[in-house]
């Protein structure tokens, strides 16, 4: 079974996001803030990690690299109300592997999980 890191602050979003990927047969884990998604990615193994880009304290975009430079791999998707990433993405961040822009259809968001866990 396949695991996800999920790092909202919105703790109803997460909850919404962990109950539609555990009933589509992942097994999900929830971080509300930087700090804690880099304890649970160090403590953990995880196959994907849903990021918000706004989290208090430690910033997504510094979560992403701090997977990145201590040899993380897997995919990171970025789940954001901010506007301006796919632009972010486009200058060549290649810490993460792509984004949502919230609000998005659940239906979007499993398509893009699943996608990107597709065997390559």
């Amino acid at each position: 079974m396949q695991k996800i890191l999920i790092v909202e602050d919105h703790l109803r979003l997460a909850a919404l996001m962990k109950k539609g990927l555990c009933k589509h047969g992942f097994t999900t884990a929830v971080a509300k803030d930087g700090e804690e998604a880099m304890q649970q990615f160090q403590q953990d193994q995880f196959d994907l990690i849903l990021l918000d880009i706004n989290l208090p304290g430690m910033d997504g975009w510094a979560v992403a690299r701090e997977i990145r430079q201590q040899g993380g791999q897997l995919p990171i998707l970025v789940v954001s109300a901010r506007s301006d990433i796919p632009e972010t993405i486009a200058r060549g961040n290649d810490a993460v592997d792509g984004y949502i822009i919230k609000p998005f259809k659940f239906s979007y968001l499993l398509a893009q999980v699943q996608e990107l866990l597709k065997p390559s």
